[in-house]
Formats: structure tokens, C-alpha cells, sequence
């Protein structure tokens, strides 16, 4: 996640920077942002941390964007803080969709519910409350393995490699792992830069790079999204 005023500067083959002002116009030209999304990022933006842990508005359109452009029609997410991506993902879902969306605590998720209500999808998503890799074990134990479209990871990037191999067998064949935050801030490529959640960020960026289980593509965008389709 990313704080929602912010954004990495990008140059890319000579073509120029985006910078504040670019960002501006892309928001004015193609963000489609309701009350209901506004509000939710507004009332997250006031909580302690909200700003730095909140999923860009841009981005939660364009995951939405996936889910629709996949026909996903069961989705996971692994990070729900107060279920911003949530709305978005669950909003894209056919009506007889479902998402399933966990987090370590439900402190967080239950604020998302009233928002979730309001834009009608809320009976599309169930929350699993538990510490991850637990729960998405739990998930292939009782035979959900290959069951979901498109899985959506954004929780502790320590646990990105348990977290990224445990939804490649949740996942489907041809199916869409999205994995946000690749870039990290940029500490990725630094060397001083060694705690548990950089080192899980540049794990699993190795990894997806030689896993010839997927196809891949990592995008400059927000905080680095990268997207791996199971083969």
C-alpha cells in the first residue's frame, strides 16, 4: 500500500517523469472515484497509520479493472485493513461472485462493512480472520486448491514468498496473482536496506522471476504491482 497523496516517480525509456502534475491530470482524466470509495479512503486516511497503509485510488481501479478483464468470478485477498481494495474487487465480481478477503486482525475489516453495504456488495464477501499463511493453508486443506481467478496479495511483506507460493496453489490455471508494493519505496534496491520486509519483497521478486510456473510482468506503477498468471 501506498499513501494515497503520494506517488514513485517514473522514468521510462527516455519518455519523461511523471510527476505531481502529470499525476493530477491522470486523476481529472480516468479516475472514477463514488462517494462511497471516497469516503472510505477518507475515513482510513484519519486513522493512526491509514495514510501510509491506504491502497491508492488509481490502483484500486485498475485491480478492479483485472477482475473484470479476467471474468474472475472468485477472488482471495490476503490484506484487508479497512477493505478499500475490498470494495473495489467485490464491486467488479458478477453477482453471484464471491471474495474472500483475510487479515490477521478484524479490527480493521469491520470498518470496511458499512462501506461495503452501502455500494450493495457485501454479501459477496466473506473475512477470514487469522494469521495468513495459516488460513490459506487452512484453505488448500479443505480442497480449495485451484478454486479462486484472481488472488490479491498486499498484507506483511515478510510473508510475500510463504504468502506467494501457498496462492499459486490456490489459484487456478490461468488465473492472476497480483502482488502490490514490489518496488517497496524503492528499498529494494537498497543495499543498506536488509529488515524482514524488504528481504521478503526482494525474495519473492527473485522468485517470481525464475518460476517458470508463470508469466510474469512488474509494473512501475504506484509502489510496484506485479502480476504473475499461472500457467
Amino acid at each position: 500500500m501506498l499513501p494515497t497523496n503520494s506517488f514513485i516517480m517514473i522514468y521510462m525509456a527516455e519518455q519523461g517523469v511523471i510527476g505531481p502534475d502529470v499525476v493530477e491530470y491522470i486523476r481529472e482524466s480516468s479516475l472514477r472515484e463514488d462517494e462511497v470509495l471516497r469516503d472510505l479512503r477518507r475515513l482510513t486516511a484519519g486513522l493512526p497509520g491509514g495514510q501510509a497503509m491506504q491502497l491508492m485510488a488509481e490502483e484500486g481501479q485498475f485491480i478492479a479493472l483485472l477482475v473484470a478483464l479476467t471474468g474472475a468470478e472468485r477472488v482471495l485477498e490476503i490484506g484487508t485493513f479497512t477493505g478499500y481494495s475490498t470494495l473495489c474487487m467485490a464491486r467488479a465480481l458478477p453477482a453471484h461472485g464471491r471474495l474472500v478477503t483475510c487479515d490477521i486482525t478484524d479490527r480493521w475489516p469491520e470498518i470496511g462493512v458499512e462501506f461495503w453495504r452501502r455500494a450493495g456488495v457485501h454479501e459477496r464477501i466473506e473475512v477470514r480472520v487469522g494469521a495468513a499463511a495459516e488460513t490459506l493453508t487452512t484453505m488448500i486443506t479443505d480442497g480449495l486448491s485451484g478454486h479462486f481467478d484472481l488472488v490479491f496479495i498486499d498484507a506483511d511483506k515478510a510473508g510475500y514468498p510463504e504468502y506467494y507460493e501457498l496462492s499459486l496453489r490456490l489459484v487456478r490455471p490461468g488465473g492472476l496473482l497480483v502482488l502490490d508494493n514490489t518496488l517497496f519505496f524503492g528499498r529494494v534496491i537498497d543495499p543498506r536496506a536488509d529488515d524482514p520486509d524488504t528481504a521478503g519483497v526482494r525474495t519473492v521478486n527473485a522468485r517470481i522471476r525464475d518460476d517458470e510456473r508463470v508469466d510474469l510482468s512488474m509494473l512501475p506503477v504506484a509502489d510496484g504491482i506485479t502480476l504473475a498468471r499461472r500457467r
